[in-house]
Formats: structure tokens, sequence, C-alpha cells
């Protein structure tokens, strides 16, 4: 069954269900689980047939996953589909049930009792290892700490050291481009976005004023998307230089740019600017191709550099290394070199593949079974991999749940199937859960913290006071 089948999907399931909604918990209230929710709620067995409920559980206090905590925050744009999202939670068929812990508060076992069936959407928050010489040394960084520092997420340090004057990035997607940009903006230029105090103390500090980021392959091979690239070059503080060198394609290289506008549109800004005047802007923001990191150099167990081979094309698009390497003068390094999903407890975990071995979203027994677990469902980043844009996650969640559907009819009822149950089971473990509505009472409180400042909002960071503020 495709994904554009699921409104068509009309099978009920077992007479046990026949006189109540569908029970169903999705685990990760971020795009990827209310895209679900959102699919379950358009579908035919909902519309039409007995109706489904849906719990989302959440392990922060908020909802919307890396939209609060993995976009940078000079990208309000990309925050927007936030109110889309927001329809979806609006349901009275949607509840969302945040500052869970799945594994601690409550496992899979437990949601057995209340669902007829589990949906995982838990996402991907942890840094690809890179694995050359001196990743461990001290200056040495993965991204996903730091994006998850400046967005202010209660589980990490409050400070960042941000002594190095010259910063190396290796990685040439969006992750990286944000990560650069705001270490290579000043704190005041962040500081109208939502960013908290302590982000505000910390990037005003920041010793930063060369950032360069480093790809293994060419410009047609960059990751970046055009209108991200191109706000690189919106700050009056940054310059951004490409050398002309750099600017090299292949036969596969022009393949690629015929074949996607957007390859061709970042291919076209990489080239004006690397033909145009060097301006004075007072942070350069060098973009590196043809550049494959091999070592971080260290002394006394800090970074002071990072050596790379210069690689050229070889026709297909690809790079092979020259034998001719470069030492760059760096004082830390941050690798965006893509995200990676943590397993889950009680679910198989393809540790090679960074996700859950499944089948269209059916939870496979195994990465070697086509054996499915009753009843249990994944969808997005732990799915399919960390790869692709928000909006790819609709399809997933359209592939699963359609899925879903299908297999209603086999499902074993849930014992305790009420939203009561539920609610009495987390009470009992005294689990401070937040609501939706504790969502909009936390969104006001943040609000009315920027309405001081003249601010639209001002993040609050710590747990405690997220679960305080959504209290009524």
């Amino acid at each position: 069954m495709t994904s554009e089948n699921v409104s068509a999907t009309t099978a009920g399931p077992s007479e046990e269900h026949d006189l109540r909604p569908l029970r169903v918990a999705i685990v990760g209230a971020g795009p990827a689980g209310i895209y679900a929710a959102d699919a379950l709620m358009k579908s035919d067995y909902n519309i039409a047939g007995n109706g489904v409920s849906v719990d989302l559980f959440e392990r922060m206090p908020a909802p919307f996953g890396l939209i609060r905590y993995g976009v940078a925050p000079d990208h309000p744009r990309i925050k927007g589909i936030i109110t889309a999202l927001h329809k979806v939670l609006d349901k009275p068929q949607v509840r969302l049930l945040g500052n869970i812990d799945y594994g601690t508060d409550i496992t899979l076992d437990d949601m057995r009792r209340f669902y007829d069936a589990v949906i995982f959407s838990t996402g991907a928050n942890a840094d690809r290892n890179l694995n050359i010489p001196g990743i461990d040394l001290d200056g040495s960084y993965g991204a996903a700490d730091f994006v998850s520092w400046y967005d202010g997420h209660p589980d990490v340090p409050r400070t960042w050291p941000l002594n190095a004057e010259k910063v190396a990035v290796l990685g040439v997607g969006n992750v990286a481009l944000d990560v650069a940009r705001v270490l290579a903006k000043t704190g005041d230029e962040l500081l109208p976005t939502e960013i908290p105090a302590n982000v505000y103390e910390g990037l005003k500090t920041n010793k930063a004023t060369e950032v360069h980021v480093f790809g293994r392959r060419g410009p047609a091979q960059a990751k970046f998307t055009p209108l991200e690239l191109r706000e690189l070059d919106h700050s009056t503080n940054i310059e951004v230089i490409v050398a002309p060198e750099d600017i090299d394609y292949d036969e596969g290289s022009e393949a690629a740019r015929r074949g996607s506008k957007q390859v061709d549109m970042v291919a076209n800004t990489l080239q004006d600017w690397a033909i145009r005047d060097v301006g004075n802007r007072p942070h350069k923001l060098f973009l590196h191709f043809f550049e494959s990191p091999t070592e971080i150099l260290g002394e006394n167990g800090k970074v002071t550099g990072l050596r790379t081979e210069r690689t050229e094309l070889d026709g297909t698009g690809n790079v092979k290394g020259t034998g001719k390497y470069n030492d760059w003068d760096v004082q830390a390094v941050y690798r965006a070199v893509g995200y990676l999903s943590k397993n889950i407890a009680q679910l198989p975990f393809d540790d090679q593949a960074g996700t859950i071995p499944n089948e269209a979203g059916r939870v496979l027994e195994s990465a070697n079974s086509h054996t499915t677990v009753p009843a249990t469902y994944v969808t997005g980043w732990i799915k399919r991999g960390p790869v692709g844009l928000i909006g790819h996650t609709k399809g997933d969640a359209n592939e699963t749940v359609a899925n879903l559907l299908e297999d209603a009819p086999n499902f074993t009822a849930a014992p305790e199937p009420t939203e009561q149950a539920v609610t009495d089971f987390l009470e009992s473990k005294k689990v401070p859960f937040t609501t939706w509505d504790g969502w909009y009472r936390l969104d006001a409180h943040e609000r009315s913290l920027g309405e001081t400042e003249g601010r639209e909002r001002i993040k609050v960071v710590e747990r405690d006071q997220m679960v305080e503020a959504s209290q009524e």
C-alpha cells in the first residue's frame, strides 16, 4: 500500500474494538510523530469508521522536537512549520503527554496495556562519529551538542567554550551552515531571536573571527539548500569567501546540475561568490571544497590545527585523494557530518544504519529478519535514517499509518484502552507530565518574557521551570 492510499483504508480492527476508537501511542512529538497523528486523523478509519484516539509521548516538557531544539534561532521561517503542527495537536482526539522519558517513566510493555498499536518517531539527536586522529582532543566538538546549547536544550551544559579565534566546521549540509553562521555572527546580531540569556552571554564572549567550512567533494555535491546558503551573505558582519580554484565540475557534477534545480542554484551562488572581490566585513567565513579532513592536530591535549588532503573529481562526481596535504591554523573543530539515532529500550536496533529495522514502517525482529513485531511501527529518522528535510517525514508518516491501519484487524485489543487509565498510571508513578494546554501556558510565558525586551519570545531553558510554567 502506498502513502497516497491512507485515506482509502477502511478496514476495521477485531470485534473487541468495535465499540471504541482505535488507541494509538506515538513516542516522540516532533514533526515526524505529529505528521503520523495527522495521517491517522485524516484516515477514513477515523472519519468514517470507529475513530482513532492518539496519545503523543514526548521526553521534553514542550513538543516540536528538532524544530524547537535543532533549528537555528535566526531561522524563524522554518519555525513557522509549528503553525501547521498546532492544528494537529489542537484536535480533540490527539493528546500530548510531555516530560515523559520512554523506557524509564513508561515502557513498551506498559503501553501494550493501554494502546492497540505504538509508533516510534524518536528521531536522531546525537552526532555521527568521525574516525580520524585527534577527534577526541579538547576543542573538538559535535555539531549536535553545540546546536542543543544555542537552542536552549535543558539537558546540556549552560555554557559553551568560545575561545577560538579560528574555527573549522566539517561538513557541507545545512547543519554545518547553521553552526558556521552562529559562530560567525555576533551575540548582538542573535539577540533579537528567542535565545535565552545564558546563550546570549556566551555568544557575546565568542572570539571567532574566522570560520572555515570544509567539504570533501565539490560545489555540485554540497548538501546545502539554496536559501540557507544565500542567507550566509545577509549578515553585515560576515564576509563569505570561496576560492576560485574550488569551482570545478566533472561530467558527473554537470549531470547533477542538469538533474536538480537546487544543485544548480547552489553551484551558481558559489560561483558568484568565487569571482567577486573580497569585502571588508569583520568576520570571514570561508567555504572550502575538495579538502578531506584527515587529522585534527593538537598539543597538550588541545586542538591546534586541522590537516586535510586535497581531493579531485574522478569524472563521476566522486573524488579521489591527490596525496597533497594542507594544515589549517584553527583552535576548534566542529564536526557536522550527520546525526545518529540512539537505540530504544525493548526494540531491535541496527547499529550500522542507526535505525530500527523495519519494512515500510513495520518494525522487524532484527535487521536480518522479515518477521514483524506485532502492532509496532516507526516513522521519521528512526525509520529511514537522518537524511532529508522536515517535510520528507510526511511521506514516511503516510506509509507507516497506511500499514498500521491495514494491520488493525489483527491487533490484540489493549486491556485498558482509556485515556484515564494512562493518566492514572503516570500519576501513580509520580511523573510530572505536561499537556497540550500546558504548552499554551508555556508559550504565553515565553512570549511575556520576550515582550519586556521587545522580542517575540525568550526560550525557557530549565526543565523544572518549563514544567512549572506549563501547570495551571
